[in-house]
């Protein structure tokens, strides 16, 4: 069953807004989302007439919303990300990792969002470099590394995990070397959950201790010494889930690999199949075998209730670099791996970004629609309802 042009998010916040808010109390930044993603790309956000130099056929072309909760505006950020990462690619195997968060941790994590997310980034790095610099794991050096935040699951429900990809090797202390991991996967999974747990754990004690995360609602009672340690207790006595995949074959799989991932949200349009008066129904892998796509109803107000689950903190950065991949080193360290190695850099680009979405998008954004021969040019601002420019 496809998705329809108002099977959206945007139509699900015009159809189910009023109720959810009256029903739930929107979490910071949702009622900001709420205002901008039913007027992206219409006429309300103003934009340009554009007019074909052939036929002289017009039609108006209106501005995004920019919002990066907006599952309209991802692709083009998207695209415009991916093409500045491809200067980076190495010619060496990439690992895919997954390190993910305890069920029990959820609530706490979603009345602490900042803090907790910035926990899962820094336990994280520290446990990568920790087995990346340990001389039993062969590679005694500095890694370079990706991490992107994903909060959700197939049903939007909250589950905070970090997707890091991995080149399988690190540079030297002394940056004279490149050492290749040499085995199946870049460390031993079960030795990486357990430092990783620990790590994380300890974090989040020090967090409490210093009064950086706070306890509401049903969790109030979690803020007393006691609870909490009990909580830390029983989170140590479980085993984590990392997650690794085999490594990839080389950079433009990785690429392609990225962009699966690193601009995403909670769910995305073509996900979702009906928006009624009454009810959201989209689409989910089946868990016993994701090949397959089974669906789900909720009423509106429980659908935005989940969706707005994942609004980030303002300002804060869910794709963040690691080591030698660190954005104030790394196009000096990626030359010196590449000097190492004996890989040549790959040519510049030379992809404007309207080449670049046509494409991805598979059209000519300035062929005229009408005739198909001549082209659209920008012939008239079209200002926003206000009477002010976008």
């Amino acid at each position: 069953m496809a998705s329809t042009d108002t099977a959206t998010v945007a139509e699900a916040i015009r159809r189910h807004g009023e109720n959810y808010l009256r029903t739930h109390t929107p979490p910071p930044g949702a009622r900001r989302i709420m205002a901008v993603l039913p007027l992206c790309r219409t006429a309300e956000l103003g934009g340009h007439l554009y007019r074909c130099d052939h036929c002289g056929h017009s039609e108006p072309r209106y501005n995004s919303c920019g919002n990066r909760h907006c599952p309209n505006c991802q692709v083009h950020a998207r695209e415009t990300w991916l093409a500045k990462q491809e200067a980076s690619l190495l010619d060496v195997p990439y690992f895919h990792m997954v390190f993910t968060l305890p069920a029990e941790l959820q609530p706490l994590i979603l009345q602490n969002k900042k803090a907790c997310y910035t926990l899962l980034f820094q336990s994280v790095a520290k446990t990568l470099h920790t087995f990346g610099r340990d001389p039993r794991h062969g590679l005694e050096g500095q890694l370079g590394f990706t991490s992107v935040l994903h909060t959700w699951n197939q049903t939007l429900g909250a589950h905070a995990h970090l997707h890091v990809l991995i080149p399988a090797g690190a540079l030297s202390t002394d940056k004279k070397s490149y050492r290749r991991a040499s085995g199946k996967w870049i460390f031993p999974v079960r030795a990486l959950s357990r430092v990783y747990r620990a790590v994380f754990l300890k974090g989040l004690e020090g967090l409490r201790k210093k009064g950086e995360i706070e306890f509401h609602g049903k969790l109030n009672g979690l803020g007393k010494p006691k609870a909490f340690r009990n909580l830390l207790a029983h989170l140590h006595a479980k085993e984590w889930v990392v997650f690794a995949k085999r490594p990839f074959a080389g950079p433009r799989q990785v690429l392609a690999y990225l962009g699966r991932y690193t601009h995403k949200v909670g769910i995305s349009n073509r996900r979702i199949i009906a928006v009624t008066d009454r009810k959201v129904t989209f689409t989910r892998r089946d868990p016993k075998n994701p090949s397959q796509k089974k669906t789900i109803t909720l009423e509106g107000a429980e659908f935005l209730r989940r969706y707005f689950l994942h609004v980030l903190p303002g300002g804060f950065t869910r794709i963040r670099h690691y080591g030698y991949l660190g954005n104030s080193v790394r196009k000096q360290a990626v030359a010196r791996i590449r000097a190492l190695t004996g890989q040549v850099p790959p040519p510049p680009k030379t992809e404007t970004s309207t080449e670049r979405m046509e494409r991805v998008y598979g059209i000519h954004l300035h062929q005229c629609s009408r005739c198909e021969t001549g082209r659209m040019h920008p012939a008239e601002e079209l200002r926003t309802q206000k009477g002010q420019s976008p």
